[in-house]
């Protein structure tokens, strides 16, 4: 997989409603244990990120994950920022993430970083 086809992957896993197809997506993009953290969560394993996301989901119902500006990429490392808004409205929270990768391209870690966000 390339650096692209992996933000695409991991952004339509965060906006995926239908429980089975993001399973699918998170059995694809992710080792199976991999980790996420940032201020608001830390998750391993598949199971831990179907929970993260249906979480996410009911904290901002209707609103959609999306990639700002373009993915960098050096070794087995990604970086990518990102905003969370409802559709035609400003985002609501924006960070950036920092993703690093086993050798078969699937993710293995995610540190994400704030830039706003509303209080939970």
């Amino acid at each position: 997989m390339n650096a692209s086809t992996i933000a695409t992957r991991y952004f339509a896993m965060w906006n995926e409603a239908d429980a089975d197809a993001r399973a699918a997506i998170i059995e694809q993009t992710w080792s199976s244990d991999g980790t996420f953290t940032d201020p608001s969560f830390e998750v391993t394993g598949h199971e831990g990120l179907t929970k993260m996301v249906e979480t996410a989901h009911q904290m901002f119902p209707g609103h959609a994950f999306s990639l700002t500006g373009t993915v960098d990429e050096h070794h087995n490392h990604l970086r990518w920022s990102w905003h969370l808004a409802a559709p035609g409205q400003q985002p609501v929270a924006g960070g950036t993430d920092v993703i690093t990768l086993t050798d078969d391209g699937k993710i293995t870690g995610v540190i994400g970083f704030l830039d706003f966000a509303p209080a939970h």
